[in-house]
């Protein structure tokens, strides 16, 4: 890891401690040597996240649930046709979670034809310019044993089509089903999870779970038991999901349990929780993987990049190779802090440790050569991964399409949709939604909407927040509340993605408070958590009116609906408190006691606001 840490010496609080020191002494593999090596400029390590390396509620009830149709999914994973190259070492998602150990000739995969998406965002920030939320899916299919990945079809096993063909109740249609003869594998239920979790039925996929355990139609194992506290974790919460994990036997309550609260906790910036488990997991003497370092380095990635050093030197002493996705946390870290050379040494020592960048790596790094105004580098990435010929890999149009449209290039988007518009599938007619959108051609943005739609049963909401998006971005409101009563005729159901866009509509055609009541209903309806951007673009539209009152209310929903505060919501709290020229008292002490410091930025908008103070206190005095 030497080389890959001393390329970060341009960052923030550089300085290393007697702790580190200590460590660079041992002795590993040259990928972690050069990985440290990169992060060699951070300050020392953080005593929370390695004391134990370095020095050596309520129950819930399924009965309860109510008919959520999407809920929120977490970490930076694509989905399981992100890309037709071998993915497997992106560890930030399980792959391992409700696939049994048997051979499944069938998996999700592949499916240009499906009625929606398979795939979620990617893991760069520059995707969405909030980038502390992002919709990624958790579950990836296991590799097929005998077929190349283009020839893989969806399997919709009979479970899974019982499932989604009636509202009733989990138990009740199963055991109906059951009684009529059919049997329950686990590569059904594996099949039938997959689903489930790609159409973002989470509470449903945690009521069949629950009946599989209860009725003991299958063993569990422990990737069914990770499974559980996974969806637990989505759908009740941090704290249930901890209370279940003690449930869970002896023999099956390991790594891989422990690592899906983790991963868990991870998505929601929990930084206290996150460490807690990742010492109980070193004191339960569970393995160290390069998962769960990998879910330090994304949790840091958003809040405290000097502690990714640390994480490198912990890496060396375990002597955990670091992975693919590793290497992409870097790369985009680098790119975020406009450290453009010290992003290549990153992909250098990648390289050089024989790791292949995947086509989505390949797009971050172009992403970043976009923001940092290299456009002609940028190009020849694009170059790269469309390869010689864009009709015999039209899969690519999905990266190339949006970041074309950031450079300008509207020949290049139009080439490349022309190759992809008579057969496009979801998320190249995304794709090319949002690059038209950039592009600010609505017209064409709106064709490919209905070529998207042409395309499918049943639309859901996701086929409509992609416009609706570009609508909120260009101030449409007339064409957003069209569009959104468009969705409400076919019967869809709109979930969190939707709702988001439709917030940032009217708080970018200024109408806040109506945004406000709209989340508010979302919230009163509980029909899933909304997002952390819909709930941070209404704070922030407060914040821009001075409206210290509703701005704070808004701060207390958040932490409500368990989003940890961070430096972004208390920069732009602090930011009502300017606007109106009110006193921020005990400011500090309230960022101090969420475990958050500030930074250059908000540090000197504290001090504009110490000077407000100290000016009303003078005219109390006069």
């Amino acid at each position: 890891m030497w080389t890959l840490r001393r390329a970060s010496i341009c960052l923030k609080n550089r300085g290393l401690s007697y702790g580190v020191s200590q460590i660079c002494c041992v002795t590993s593999q040259n990928s972690t040597r050069h990985l440290e090596n990169c992060y060699s400029g951070f300050a020392e390590p953080q005593e929370k996240l390695l004391d134990g390396f370095l020095s050596t509620v309520r129950f819930y009830n399924t009965s309860t649930f109510k008919s959520y149709t999407e809920m929120r999914t977490f970490s930076s994973q694509t989905g399981p046709k992100c890309s037709r190259e071998d993915d497997d070492d992106l560890e930030d998602g399980f792959s391992d979670l409700e696939t049994p150990h048997v051979l499944v000739q069938e998996t999700v995969s592949g499916d240009e034809n499906s009625d929606g998406p398979t795939s979620e965002l990617e893991l760069s920030e520059e995707v969405d310019a909030d980038d502390l939320q992002k919709e990624l899916e958790v579950l990836r299919s296991e590799t097929v044993v005998g077929e190349t990945k283009s020839t893989k079809k969806r399997a919709t096993s009979a479970m899974t089509r019982v499932i989604l063909s009636t509202p009733s109740s989990i138990s009740e249609i199963l055991d109906k089903w059951v009684k009529e003869g059919n049997k329950v594998t686990q590569a059904d239920v594996s099949l039938c999870m997959i689903e489930l979790r790609k159409r973002r039925l989470f509470v449903r996929a945690l009521q069949l779970s629950e009946w599989l355990e209860s009725s003991k139609h299958i063993d569990f194992i422990e990737s069914n038991y990770a499974s559980r506290v996974d969806l637990i974790a989505k759908v009740c919460g941090l704290q249930k999901a901890e209370t279940y994990i003690e449930q869970i036997p002896d023999s099956y309550r390991g790594e891989l349990v422990y690592r899906t609260l983790l991963a868990n906790s991870v998505y929601l910036l929990n930084t206290k929780k996150t460490e807690d488990l990742f010492n109980k997991m070193k004191s339960l003497g569970l393995p160290i993987t390069c998962f769960s370092c990998n879910q330090l380095l994304l949790l840091y990635k958003k809040t405290d990049k000097k502690k990714i050093a640390d994480v490198l030197l912990l890496m060396e002493k375990e002597n955990i190779k670091p992975s693919h996705f590793t290497y992409q946390v870097l790369i985009d870290v680098k790119g975020q802090s406009r450290d453009i050379s010290g992003m290549e040494q990153v992909v250098q020592t990648m390289k050089a440790e024989g790791v292949k960048a995947s086509t989505q790596l390949l797009a971050s790094i172009a992403r970043h050569y976009v923001t940092a105004g290299l456009k002609g580098k940028a190009e020849t990435i694009l170059k790269e991964i469309e390869g010689d010929a864009i009709k015999e890999n039209p899969w690519v149009s999905r990266w190339l399409l949006p970041i074309y449209a950031s450079l300008g290039r509207e020949d290049e988007v139009g080439r490349i949709w022309k190759v992809c518009e008579s057969n496009p599938n979801f998320d190249q007619c995304v794709a090319a939604i949002e690059a038209w959108g950039q592009l600010k051609k609505i017209d064409n943005a709106e064709a490919a909407f209905d070529k998207m739609l042409e395309k499918t049963k049943r639309p859901t909401s996701q086929h409509f927040s992609a416009l609706l998006r570009v609508y909120a971005n260009h101030k449409m409101l007339a064409k957003g509340k069209e569009l959104v009563k468009r969705m409400g005729e076919t019967g869809c159901t709109i979930g969190p993605l939707a709702w988001d866009a439709l917030v940032k509509l009217y708080v970018g055609a200024g109408e806040v408070e109506k945004a406000d009541s709209i989340l508010e209903k979302v919230v009163s309806q509980k029909r899933g958590r909304p997002l952390f951007t819909s709930y941070f673009a209404i704070m922030d539209g407060y914040a821009k009116k001075g409206d210290v009152h509703n701005a704070e209310k808004l701060f207390l929903k958040m932490k409500r609906a368990g989003y940890v505060p961070g430096l972004t919501q208390y920069y732009s709290l602090l930011q009502a408190y300017t606007k109106a020229k009110a006193p921020a008292y005990g400011f500090r002490e309230r960022m101090k006691a969420d475990n958050v410091f500030p930074n250059k930025a908000l540090a000197m908008q504290l001090d504009r606001a110490s000077t407000v103070q100290k000016s009303t206190l003078s005219a109390l005095l006069e």
